[in-house]
């Protein structure tokens, strides 16, 4: 996948936890965006990079952006995701995997010897107007979100 730094993000229509639409164009011209694309709710990757998200949430809302996690997971899932780690942030459902593949973040997996297509976890940082300004593949979740809020940072300077 070729990198989309500097482009327009691709547009994504997502249902979230409560089966509201959330679409890219809501935040446009207002909100920076940060996208992180994860494999699967209640999983100890997951749930740490989520709790690091919750954790420095203020920081990026002070930052003027708005996390939001995707994952193939449904909206029972998610709502008991957030609900067990207070969670001050949306998940969107990308069950049909549209979002996932516009970003170029679903991969065939190597597991245990077996292969299977999922999420590589990836993060987007998309501009208020709808560009994508900085993006991590193969996200490593020890240090990431240190580093995406760093980024968000010297964007605004």
């Amino acid at each position: 996948m070729t990198s989309l730094e500097g482009k327009k993000a691709p547009a994504f229509s997502l249902h979230n936890e409560e089966g509201e639409v959330v679409s890219l164009k809501d935040f446009a011209k207002e909100k920076y965006v940060v996208l992180y694309f994860y494999p699967k709710d209640s999983t100890p990757g997951c749930t740490t990079q989520a709790c690091d998200f919750r954790n420095r949430h203020e920081d990026f809302s002070q930052l003027n952006a708005v996390i939001l996690g995707v994952s193939p997971d449904g909206e029972e899932s998610h709502q008991k995701f957030i609900k067990k780690h207070g969670l001050p942030f949306s998940l969107l459902i990308d069950d049909e995997h549209e979002a996932a593949e516009a970003y170029g973040v679903w991969k065939l997996k190597k597991m245990f010897g077996r292969e299977f297509m999922g999420i590589e976890r990836s993060t987007f940082l998309i501009n208020p107007e709808g560009e994508v300004v900085k993006e991590w593949r193969k996200v490593r979740v020890k240090g990431h979100i240190e580093e995406a809020l760093e980024a968000l940072k010297e964007i605004q300077n």
